[in-house]
């Protein structure tokens, strides 16, 4: 039978089983598991199993080393090595969890907070209110604080001439203000604020100046005119007088500044007294325009004011004017603003016209807005050249911009076209409106016969005697006249011989 020789040749392996036990090949995992035996103590909730994991192998170590010369005899064999060897395969396999249990990464420690900085120092330090015995300042937050926050401030203060710095306070204040209090009259003193939190001392903000500490009778305060208050316009070359009036004693000082920086005294004159002060220009120029600065200050007090001040005059003259087109009687223009524009806004455009055989010119529009304009109602066969003037709250400009191009409106040619109405028909046929009756005559006297006759065109009249057409002209015939369709026959001198009375025909 098949399945019986497999164990005849096996025998040889069986017997070398028998001398080496299956973990004979464990020599080398046993040193690979000593390190997590010895990392164990680092992670605390798997350490027991660690411990336990290595227990077996460490117990099969002696079996290990007896059997190592039954393990080199049964390599001599052949066909026992393979089978001796699937054992060991196995085990390095089922220890491979064991060990990935066993290390395990330790948790990152939590990143440290960020050093704590100090903030920045305290700003706009100034005195609120001095007397002869207390000094109060304030000031404003410091521009960086960071992350560490604020905890207060802390306000400090030596006299003039020493370095000596004395805190006024226990504890830091959390407000921008401070009364410093008992302090001698007289004394010129420094102060300073600092602001205090958990990264230390900031740099210290100053007064620009010492303070006097005296009684002030009257704090300086700038009176602005209601006039004053908005912007002042005045037009180049006129006379600038402006009187600021002020409160504040002892006298107070008082300054001027231009744009912040000091007036030209050769261009304006300054006059101070114990109320006012005067600032004055004779000739007002485009240079005196800018935002004027007063400044009254008694001691560490002081006020302010600004007043702007506007000088203009007329615009320039646009900067350029083109003739985009011309149809029928219209023309259309374009323009640019002018470059300078009086420092103030352009409020308008005047346009006008001019006909180049008499060359007057004639405003054709005042005050229009657009940079864009159609001039309409041109004479035909004329042609025209056109300027623009640009105008702000002065007026308008000196000069004006005239197109280079002229516009010339052509002539069309017109014929006049009659209505054609239809002819109507009058023709009509001759017809007697007034017959010719019978009438009777004496002899030797003139007799006179009458008819009248209608139709179109005028009919043509002949008259007979018995038929035969009558004699126009024979002497002592009778005569025949006609009037507005009246025809007569006047008989002469009737006599015998004319029995029958003529008769008178149409055709």
């Amino acid at each position: 039978m098949p399945g019986k020789p497999a164990p005849i040749k096996k025998s040889p392996a069986k017997k070398a089983a028998e001398k080496a036990p299956e973990p004979a090949p464990q020599p080398e995992p046993a040193p690979v598991e000593a390190p997590p035996a010895e990392a164990a103590p680092v992670v605390t909730a798997p350490a027991p199993e660690v411990e336990a994991a290595p227990a077996a192998p460490a117990e099969d170590t002696p079996a290990a080393e007896g059997s190592a010369p039954a393990a080199a005899t049964a390599a001599e064999d052949g066909a026992a090595a393979p089978v001796a060897d699937a054992p060991a395969a196995d085990a390095p396999a089922d220890a491979a969890p064991a060990e990935a249990a066993a290390v395990e990464e330790p948790p990152k420690a939590p990143t440290p907070p960020p050093p704590a900085v100090p903030t920045s120092a305290p700003l706009d330090i100034s005195v609120d209110d001095v007397n002869d015995s207390s000094l109060t300042i304030k000031w404003n937050a410091p521009q960086t604080i960071g992350d560490s926050g604020l905890d207060g401030y802390t306000i400090e203060y030596c006299k003039n001439g020493t370095k000596d710095w004395v805190v006024a306070q226990e504890e830091l204040t959390p407000a921008n203000s401070y009364c410093i209090k008992n302090l001698t009259a007289g004394d010129l003193l420094h102060v300073r604020v600092v602001a205090v939190n958990p990264g230390g001392r900031s740099e210290p903000g100053t007064l620009a100046e010492p303070v006097p500490i005296r009684e002030i009778g009257e704090r300086p305060k700038i009176r602005i005119p209601r006039a004053l208050r908005t912007r002042i316009v005045k037009q180049v070359g006129e006379q600038i007088n402006l009187v600021i009036p002020f409160l504040g004693k002892p006298k107070p000082a008082v300054s001027w500044l231009k744009d912040g920086q000091p007036v030209d005294t050769k261009r304006v004159s300054i006059r101070n007294s114990d109320k006012d002060s005067i600032m004055f220009v004779r000739t007002a120029e485009r240079a005196d325009s800018g935002v004027y600065e007063i400044t009254v200050k008694v001691d560490s007090f002081e006020d302010k004011a600004t007043i702007t001040l506007q000088i203009v005059e007329r615009p320039g003259n646009p900067a350029s004017v083109k003739l985009v087109d011309t149809w029928g009687f219209n023309a259309a223009l374009e323009w640019t603003p002018p470059k300078d524009n009086g420092n103030t806004e352009i409020t308008g455009y005047t346009v006008q016209k001019a006909d180049r055989k008499t060359g007057e010119w004639f405003s054709v529009l005042e005050h229009y807005h657009r940079l864009t304009a159609t001039v309409s109602d041109l004479i035909m066969g004329n042609s025209y050249i056109f300027r623009v003037f640009a105008e702000n709250q002065v007026g308008i400009s000196e000069m004006s911009t005239v197109t280079k191009e002229v516009a010339t409106i052509q002539k069309t040619g017109i014929v006049y076209m009659p209505p054609e109405y239809p002819e109507h028909d009058f023709s009509e046929a001759p017809k007697f409106t007034t017959p010719l009756n019978d009438r009777a005559a004496t002899v030797g006297y003139t007799t006179k016969l009458l008819c009248s006759v209608r139709g179109s065109p005028k009919p043509k009249i002949e008259w007979l005697k018995n038929r035969p057409r009558m004699p126009r002209e024979r002497p002592q015939s009778p005569a025949s006249w006609r009037s507005n369709r009246l025809f007569f026959q006047e008989l002469r001198k009737i006599n015998k011989q004319t029995p029958k009375p003529p008769k008178c025909l149409r055709r």
